[in-house]
């Protein structure tokens, strides 16, 4: 089934933990022009690939796994810079993570992850071994969908107004005798009318956790993003999973067509439920 376009957040989930600066693993220390490597991902494999001349930089560099043991870095060579969020390096760092998501479960890196050498790499992979297998174990056969929902206030204000009587003839009433209502008739109605829209927003929300519960094994629930957003989720779900999640969503946009804009996304790496950040320093100069 072909993915629309959506993303919000259900109320239960898989603590699939994180793996975070951890102490014992020297950090990268970039210095500009050194040569380095960036990492994409991790997954489970103990043997050598290659993932084509697509690495981050425009450079064409080869994009291949650094293996230790049963676990490996997706990788390319790069210089030891900053990378910042343009759209064209953050759709290379998400279009490799989604090739390498077609053969394998991975776990992906944060964007700009950058080492100085292999063996970096390596003892990064050494160093957090039981932590990356045990979170790879949790995210197996899994993936991630977004789901978006928007509305707009005006037409969903109208729309209350029209259904509820008490805010109607307050409303009226104010605008008959407008020189002798009240400031607190005014901040009265706008509270109730507040209340309204955030009354309509969680029977919405609750409508989706309930109908795609089911179908998710978690989800992580993110602020919307301006006023017309009333729900920003990412959900993760098994690969088996994946159509009848996706005709649960398309059923609930047709349900409410004309009234909620359902933007869904994905299959995605599970940016949404695994974080590995690991602390970047510039090397300072010394005199």
């Amino acid at each position: 089934m072909a993915s629309p376009q959506t993303s919000r957040s259900l109320d239960h989930g898989l603590d699939s933990g994180s793996v975070t600066d951890p102490r014992n693993v020297p950090s990268p220390r970039p210095v500009d022009g050194e040569p380095g490597k960036y990492v994409y991902c991790i997954i489970q494999s103990d043997q050598p690939k290659s993932f084509g001349h697509s690495g981050i930089g425009g450079r064409g560099d080869d994009v291949r796994t650094i293996v230790h043991g049963n676990l490996a870095a997706v990788a390319s060579n790069t210089p030891v810079v900053v990378y910042d969020p343009t759209r064209e390096n953050v759709m290379t760092h998400e279009r490799i993570n989604e090739a390498v998501m077609k053969e394998f479960t991975v776990i992906p890196m944060s964007f700009g992850t950058v080492f100085r050498t292999e063996d970096d790499v390596v003892e990064f992979l050494r160093h957090t071994k039981d932590a990356l297998v045990d979170v790879l174990s949790k995210m197996k056969d899994k993936i991630e969908f977004g789901l978006k929902l928007s509305w707009e206030p005006d037409l969903v204000m109208k729309s209350i107004e029209e259904e509820r009587e008490d805010i109607r003839l307050l409303k009226e009433r104010i605008v008959a005798d407008r020189h002798s209502s009240t400031y607190f008739a005014r901040m009265q109605i706008g509270r109730m009318v507040a209340q309204a829209l955030e009354e309509r927003a969680d029977a919405h929300v609750r409508e989706v956790y309930e109908t795609l519960r089911d179908s998710a094994v978690a989800s992580r629930h993110n602020k919307p993003i301006g006023e017309k957003m009333i729900m920003n989720a990412a959900f993760l779900v098994d690969r088996a999973n994946a159509t009848q999640f996706e005709g649960q969503v398309l059923a609930l946009a047709d349900k409410h067509a004309g009234q909620l804009r359902v933007t869904f996304t994905g299959p995605w790496p599970p940016y949404n439920f695994v974080n590995i950040r690991l602390k970047l320093e510039h090397a300072r100069a010394t005199s």
